[in-house]
Formats: C-alpha cells, structure tokens, sequence
C-alpha cells in the first residue's frame, strides 16, 4: 500500500490524520504548526478576562458590553497583527489555508462566528473550531 500525502486523504477522515494540520500541510510541531488546544484555551480566556475588565471600568458592566468589547478586539487586531491580545501573548497568529494573511472579512466571519460560542466548540480533527473551517483560517504557532 502507498504512503499517504496531505493531498491524498480526504478532509472528512479522522483516522488519514497523522496530526493536527498534516492534511493542510502544516508541520506536526513548531513554527507553523496547529496552535493546539491548552494555548487556544488560555489565549481566549486572557481576551475574555481584558475584556470583561474594560467592561466593568468603563461600561460598568452592562450587559453585552464586553462581548462587543470582545469582537471589535478580535476583527481590529486579527486584521492589523494576525492576532488578538491572548493569541500574540502565547506566540500564535491567524492565518488562511494558504499562510496568507486573513485580509479583512474573514476576521469579521470568523469573530461573529466566535460570537455564537457553538461553532468554536465543534473542533475537527485538524484541531479548527467550525468559526475556522468557515472562514477558512487556521491559529498557528509564530
């Protein structure tokens, strides 16, 4: 039997995955490599923690304010610096399939799709949350 090649598995198969990013033709670990799930987890809950505490200072915690605080911190600094506060804290940055700069509305797709919270719970075996596969990006490490 051949080896399999990124090209020749295809993208719904778990089990064709040697790991996280091996189809998009990532490296398995490194510079480039799938952010994996602990350094995604303590990227968001550091722009969560920020965001809440700007609410509360300036906005006295209404309601919904620091989830707006939230998505114009996402879609403002994903599209300048590849990366939200968390993401360049923990040396990640937001690219597209390709390694390109994400441009600007796939920041805004991807971030409201963060939003609903649901899409970023579903992750496939590549290690993307369903706000990723939409909007065509992928969190790698800098």
């Amino acid at each position: 039997m051949p080896a399999a090649t990124p090209s020749s598995v295809p993208h719904g198969d778990p089990a064709g995955n040697l790991w996280p990013g091996w189809r998009l033709g990532l490296p398995q670990e490194g510079r480039g490599s799938v952010a994996r799930a602990g350094r995604r987890i303590a990227a968001i809950s550091i722009d969560l923690l920020l965001c809440a505490i700007i609410s509360w200072v300036f906005f006295f915690g209404v309601e919904f304010a620091s989830l707006a605080i939230f998505a114009v911190e996402q879609i403002v600094l994903l599209i300048t610096l590849g990366g939200g506060v968390g993401h360049l804290l923990l040396g990640m940055r937001l690219v597209t399939l390709q390694g390109e700069h994400c441009g600007v509305w796939r920041p805004i797709l991807r971030t409201a799709l963060l939003c609903l919270l649901i899409p970023a719970l579903i992750w496939n075996s590549d290690q993307r949350g369903l706000h990723d596969v939409f909007s065509g990006t992928v969190l790698v490490r800098r």
